[in-house]
């Protein structure tokens, strides 16, 4: 059997590949791709070729622990339907909808381990973002905010939107979120955010610092531009947090730690969502932050942040828009397949 699959072939290229499909071996099973997210942020540093070199594709998830390097397969939220099992795999699995850590490709096979049969409630389309939420739920757990704190989120993609829709769900003094797009500002409103401040505005330190009522207590840093990590610390209060979710590939961060930094006590803390933070090993297991994120989408179902769709044929025109000007303002694109 053959599959289309994506690769990235230099920067800023993509090509549609057919190659052999292989069949499911034991304990695996073969499924046809419904949908795929495309991430805007880890995804384009790779399209862009800014990731630096020594670095695997990604070593936690199976289907990406090679090199890399070009020609490469890569994304990691698809969603499918189960077509065909191997050897020693229950019946009940055959027809079920899934979700995946799989590159954009038709058709994949895979340990059903490695498989997340979808909640009813949930449309396909909408479990591409998958993987944003169990990001979103990471980040909170390691920033751990606490009642009445006054919190901001800089960045308002897919992560940034997910994230403030978390937050807005806690008993906090505000959430207010940074973020030069309008139709993004809008979207975090829609959200729960209490205000929001277009970071590129000369006034802009003032506003946030009115919607804040003063400096805040925890600060998420999800703009994908090292740049903005001087501006959330300029926004933080004395004992202040600040998460960086951002990862900023081979982008340098030049800081300014010579201010108020020191002084006010301000925690930089990395969040990054591939390892649970140890503090949590003892009690909290992968399964059960998949758990949340699933319940989280039953919760804030954010299908209206999906506002584009491209055939998989089409897929170089979904990264052109993603890297053009027009990008920094799009919301969560997705390939589709037909089944």
């Amino acid at each position: 059997m053959k599959r289309e699959a994506l690769y990235f072939t230099a920067p800023g290229r993509v090509a549609v590949r057919e190659e052999r499909l292989p069949p499911p071996g034991a304990g695996e099973a073969a499924v046809a791709t419904i949908a795929s997210g495309i991430s805007a942020g880890t995804e384009m540093l790779f399209y862009r070729g800014e990731v630096p070199p020594e670095l695997t594709a990604d070593a936690t998830i199976a289907a990406l622990s090679g090199g890399a390097g070009y020609p490469l397969k890569y994304g990691y939220a698809a969603v499918g339907r189960v077509i065909s099992l191997g050897s020693g795999v229950d019946k009940t699995w055959l027809g079920r909808l899934v979700f995946a850590f799989q590159p954009h490709q038709s058709h994949f096979t895979a340990n059903t381990a490695d498989l997340r049969p979808l909640p009813n409630a949930i449309d396909p389309e909408l479990a591409v973002m998958m993987p944003n939420m169990e990001t979103a739920v990471s980040l909170l757990m390691d920033g751990r905010p606490m009642i009445g704190e006054r919190t901001a989120v800089f960045g308002q993609g897919i992560v940034g939107l997910l994230t403030t829709a978390l937050l807005a769900r806690y008993p906090l003094a505000s959430v207010t979120a940074v973020e030069p797009a309008a139709n993004r500002r809008e979207w975090a409103r829609r959200l729960g955010a209490t205000a929001t401040v277009n970071p590129f505005l000369p006034d802009s330190g003032a506003q946030l610092e009115a919607a804040l009522d003063g400096p805040a207590d925890l600060v998420y840093e999800l703009s994908g531009n090292p740049q903005t990590l001087n501006m959330a610390i300029g926004a933080t209060s004395f004992d202040g947090r600040i998460v960086i979710g951002s990862w900023y590939g081979q982008k340098m961060a030049v800081l300014d730690l010579g201010g108020p930094f020191h002084r006010s006590h301000i925690r930089l803390i990395s969040s990054q969502v591939s390892q649970i933070n140890p503090r949590w090993r003892g009690r909290w297991t992968h399964e059960r932050r998949l758990t949340w994120a699933w319940e989280m989408f039953a919760q804030v179902r954010p299908s209206f942040l999906i506002s584009h769709r491209f055939p998989l044929a089409q897929a170089a025109s979904a990264y052109q828009l993603l890297d053009s000007e027009a990008g920094s303002a799009a919301g969560q694109l997705v390939l589709t397949y037909a089944e």
